[in-house]
């Protein structure tokens, strides 16, 4: 059974990480595109810019945040393409998906990883 990770793009390219998938809408800081060793960069999936800049990686507006970014995840059109990928892929390999914020307990890429998990339900 393959799994569904969640990595800071920052960390180690790890020969475990499989199908790599970058989930921030903007490329990250001194990272180059050469190098990152994406198969995907997702940015569609990403939260709104509205959303991403009202949440300002403040920790009190997580709980609001995840509630409104899986209400968008839902009303995207471009999300079931994606979950049907993500879910091909995690039959042939791990899948990570990777995000740039420094907070490892209070990012989009967590809530996303549990949305796409009850989406393979």
């Amino acid at each position: 059974m393959f799994q569904l990770q969640i990595k800071r793009i920052y960390q180690p390219i790890a020969t475990n990480d499989g199908f790599r998938i970058l989930v921030d809408r903007l490329w990250p800081r001194g990272i180059k595109k050469e190098t990152a060793q994406l198969d995907l960069w997702a940015k569609n999936i990403a939260p709104s810019p509205l959303l991403r800049k009202w949440f300002n990686h403040e920790a009190d507006k997580f709980t609001e945040f995840a509630q409104q970014y899986q209400q968008q995840l839902t009303q995207n059109p471009e999300v079931q393409s994606f979950v049907e990928l993500c879910y091909q892929q995690l039959q042939q390999q791990n899948v990570t998906l990777l995000y740039a914020a420094k907070d490892p307990c209070c990012n989009h890429a967590l809530i996303l990883q549990q949305w796409l998990l009850k989406q393979f339900e």
